[in-house]
């Protein structure tokens, strides 16, 4: 009788990787450009279709995403429907009622101020959303933090959002939902979770400064005040 084989599969071998593209100064200041002029877009948007070719591009750009264990938890569900955004509209306008009874009295006039979504003005509209069932049970690099793909999805977020900004193309955030609202109208199963709600389109105009920080209801922080070294001060470390 055979005796069963103990050995360990042996993995396969590496690929060698290639030189690294060495980017000239102006594709890097690109980069930068795209990052620093990037705005949440709320009311900028120009009624003009996004040209499919663009789209594409921006999309793709999203699906080059990083994500753990190559994962790629996420769709982008694309809505034009006028009935299906005007429902989303209508789950947006209830839980910002909500928001507003969140705040102090002294910030309730500023927030109902605030334009805080484009889903009607947008042309287009995008769902973000993350398979949290994508590649099993058991993902490489996410056997301890099981949020990884939640945050890998962010990621794609992101590409998206400065792959539209090089296309002259403006984002909005919405994040003033509840999910069961929108997993409802837009038909999600259970184990989809909704990681954004993106408003698209063309924009002639963007501020020069975060709007938010324009109108005084936040200030941008000073980057060495973020910035540790090492481990968080203890001072306040228990606070």
């Amino acid at each position: 009788m055979p005796t069963p084989s103990t050995s360990v599969p042996q993995p396969a071998s590496a690929p060698a990787p290639s030189p690294a593209r060495v980017f000239s100064e102006a594709e890097r200041q690109a980069v930068y450009d795209a990052i620093f002029h990037r705005r949440d877009v709320r009311n900028e948007f120009k009624p003009d279709a996004v040209e499919p070719e663009a789209l594409e591009r921006v999309l793709r750009a999203a699906h080059a995403a990083p994500s753990v264990g190559l994962s790629q938890p996420w769709n982008f569900i694309l809505i034009r429907d006028e009935t299906r955004r005007s429902e989303i509209e209508q789950a947006f306008s209830r839980a910002n009622a909500e928001a507003l009874e969140m705040f102090p009295d002294h910030r309730r006039a500023d927030y109902a101020a605030l334009k805080l979504q484009g889903i009607r003005k947008a042309p287009l509209n995008i769902c973000v959303t993350c398979d949290r069932s994508r590649g099993g049970e058991v993902v490489l690099g996410r056997t301890h933090n099981r949020d990884m793909d939640l945050y890998s999805t962010v990621c794609a977020v992101q590409n998206l959002w400065l792959a539209a900004r090089a296309e002259g193309i403006g984002v909005g955030w919405v994040s003033i939902f509840h999910e069961s609202d929108l997993k409802r109208i837009l038909n999600l199963p259970e184990h989809v979770s909704v990681v954004a709600y993106l408003c698209v389109g063309y924009v002639d105009e963007l501020y020069d400064r975060p709007e938010l920080a324009l109108r005084r209801w936040a200030e941008v922080a000073d980057l060495r005040e973020v910035v540790l070294e090492e481990t968080w001060p203890e001072a306040t470390a228990d606070l």
